[in-house]
């Protein structure tokens, strides 16, 4: 099944895409699409229901992040080989841990504000992976099993703020809007080999990242392995696992974005994205 939200920011309904092309509004089904309604019973929920007498959305709307809420916006870090070469920074040995804040979430075509005082502002296409089920200690074996969805995701990033100023790198990652997902939550039966995606991005037309999850260093199930055993995931938590080469930061001269330019992106299977930056304004 592919999910989204639809709707103006904070009024979203939830739906899904029917054979035929058009959105049909699940809301009388699940509410919305959040850390409630993420697992596999609610997923059931939806899949065996007669959909094609559900009121059709009228299409053209907004469409929103394609989770209303996020206990946790985590992320992986260096999870490419040639990213981490770009960033002049080892291959590392275990996967990189770092959040975003859950307020960054936005629409896979809203606007990307540049934060005020920003001069590095950056981009970053990953396969996003939306956990349904509480999860522990997971083997890497099962971990897959946790998985309600997977989504595209631009990991946006003011580079100067994450690495050039002192503590984490979560304050470079977490501004307004820093975290579009979707457009859409592909549930995990419509995926079944999270390691064999091409994603990509754009600037202003112009091809800046072309690569395939197959590179990941640590793979989903090992990432999802991996985190558990530090914390409880919970449902509704949404994961960025990485970004391949091509970022503004690894050019050379640098590529930062600036207003006007826009961003362009996608993963097989899981749809595309468009943003244009726009500057702060109090």
């Amino acid at each position: 099944m592919k999910l989204l939200r639809t709707g103006p920011m904070g009024q979203e309904k939830p739906a899904i895409v029917h054979a035929d092309g058009t959105y049909r509004d699940i809301s009388g089904l699940v509410g919305d699409l959040g850390w409630e309604t993420v697992s596999p019973r609610s997923l059931d929920t939806i899949r065996n229901s007669d959909i094609d007498h559900l009121p059709v959305i009228a299409a053209g709307g907004r469409i929103g992040p394609c989770v209303a809420s996020t206990p946790t916006f985590h992320c992986v870090g260096l999870n490419y080989t040639q990213h981490a070469v770009e960033s002049g920074m080892d291959i590392p040995s275990e996967p990189i841990l770092f959040n975003k804040a859950a307020s960054a979430l936005s629409g896979p075509y809203d606007p990307v504000t540049r934060p005020k005082d920003s001069q590095k502002l950056d981009y970053e296409v990953e396969l996003g992976v939306v956990i349904g089920e509480v999860t522990e200690h997971v083997s890497e074996a099962d971990a897959l099993s946790r998985v309600a969805g997977y989504c595209v995701i631009n990991d946006v990033s003011e580079r100067e703020f994450q690495a050039e100023r002192l503590g984490q790198w979560v304050k470079g990652k977490s501004a307004p809007g820093f975290g579009p997902v979707g457009p859409w939550l592909v549930t995990a039966d419509e995926v079944p080999d999270p390691q064999a995606l091409r994603c990509w991005l754009s600037v202003n037309g112009t091809m800046r990242q072309d690569s395939n999850t197959a590179d990941m260093i640590f793979s989903v199930a090992e990432c999802i392995s991996y985190m558990s055993r530090f914390m409880r995931l919970m449902p509704g938590d949404v994961i960025a696992t990485g970004t391949p080469q091509g970022v503004a930061m690894g050019m050379d001269p640098k590529g930062w974005l600036v207003p006007g330019d826009v961003v362009e992106l996608g993963i097989d299977g899981l749809g595309e994205q468009r943003q244009e930056v726009v500057e702060y304004t109090a």
